[in-house]
């Protein structure tokens, strides 16, 4: 029979293994099912080990954040900014879209070396493309921030039917609706990524 684990001694695993663990636990149960003793039980191992991973719950959730943005954001940082940023863009949402558990915490400031290092990888490439350092790093922000935002509703709104819409007093929101013009969450958020792009070279 194997030993059992003595308190806080360190397991057979790595900080990035309990940030998925946390991560997938999050999918399942909300950001308030997130305790120690929880993933500690997914991962098999003393609520006391983790903390050789994560000091406390705050580094946790900064650690998710982490896990977020840094598969969002593109390796190379020698890429077109556009691409760049309309590759980070996309995957945002998707990711997003795929753990909206985190949606409540991904506002919070970059605060893991790693994550640190995913802007500084977005910084190069718009400073290398002309842009000032100042400018660079208010376009990632915006391009964040409103990916967030969409992604938000998105999740929030969910599958609706329109509202009852009188013909002679709304007749363009009625062609809207019956043609879904408009309707189309990708369609509108690729729509607003290529016009903040727009901007933000007119800013460079």
């Amino acid at each position: 029979m194997a030993a059992k684990r003595q308190r806080g001694e360190r397991a057979g695993i790595t900080r990035a293994q309990v940030l998925d663990k946390a991560l997938e636990l999050v999918d399942r149960v909300g950001l308030g099912g997130l305790t120690m003793r929880a993933l500690g039980a997914e991962l098999g191992v003393e609520a006391m080990t983790l903390y050789h991973y994560v000091p406390n719950k705050d580094a946790l959730i900064d650690g998710l954040v982490e896990r977020v943005f840094t598969a969002a954001t593109p390796a190379a940082a020698g890429d077109d900014w556009r691409e760049h940023l309309r590759a980070y863009a996309h995957e945002l949402r998707m990711l997003l879209l795929e753990h909206p558990g985190v949606l409540p915490v991904i506002v919070r400031p970059a605060a893991t070396p790693a994550t640190l290092d995913a802007v500084e990888t977005g910084l190069q490439v718009l400073t290398g493309a002309g842009f000032r350092l100042g400018t660079a790093l208010d376009a990632i922000n915006t391009l964040t921030l409103f990916v967030i935002s969409h992604t938000a509703a998105e999740v929030a709104i969910g599958e609706t039917a329109p509202p009852p819409l009188d013909a002679e007093r709304h007749p363009l929101l009625l062609a809207a609706a019956t043609t879904n013009a408009g309707g189309d969450d990708f369609t509108r958020f690729a729509f607003a990524v290529e016009a903040l792009l727009t901007g933000f070279d007119e800013a460079r």
